[in-house]
């Protein structure tokens, strides 16, 4: 059996009104979210690549082979990657990526995508601590 709501003959303010469709309102946008669970917003893709060079790749100083070896990454090693510059052509690429974590370049030619989101160019990158030295500034154009 349905239930009736009597409503009395007393003046109800406008704000009243307001309020209670409001609270209403809210109440159903509430359970909606509730029911679909949080909103997340989208988190962007960190560019990454992946070592396919047979015997692993070097992490130099600079973008170039003339620069000191600062240390190797083995084959299969998936990198971060903060950007890219164009620099001394190895293997006919001449792309050379600045790591995300260490202030080394690798060259493209060893590295693989990993499918995560493009490389932006240096010049497009906010600078950080580890760009505070004038040769790494210069390199980054």
């Amino acid at each position: 059996m349905p239930r009736t709501l009597a409503v009395r003959s007393k003046k109800i303010s406008t704000d009243a009104i307001a309020a209670a469709a409001l609270a209403g309102s809210l109440l159903v946008a509430g359970s909606a979210q509730a029911a679909s669970g949080p909103v997340v917003p989208p988190v962007p893709q960190q560019p990454a690549g992946k070592i396919v060079s047979a015997s692993g790749v070097n992490e130099r100083m600079y973008p170039s082979t003339d620069s000191a070896v600062r240390g190797t990454v083995a084959r299969g090693a998936k990198i971060g990657l903060r950007c890219k510059v164009r620099a001394q052509t190895v293997g006919g690429n001449n792309v050379w990526y600045l790591l995300r974590t260490r202030n080394t370049w690798v060259a493209a030619a060893y590295v693989g995508s990993a499918g995560a989101g493009a490389v932006p160019l240096c010049k497009d990158v906010d600078r950080t601590p580890l760009d505070s030295a004038p040769t790494t500034r210069a390199a980054m154009g």
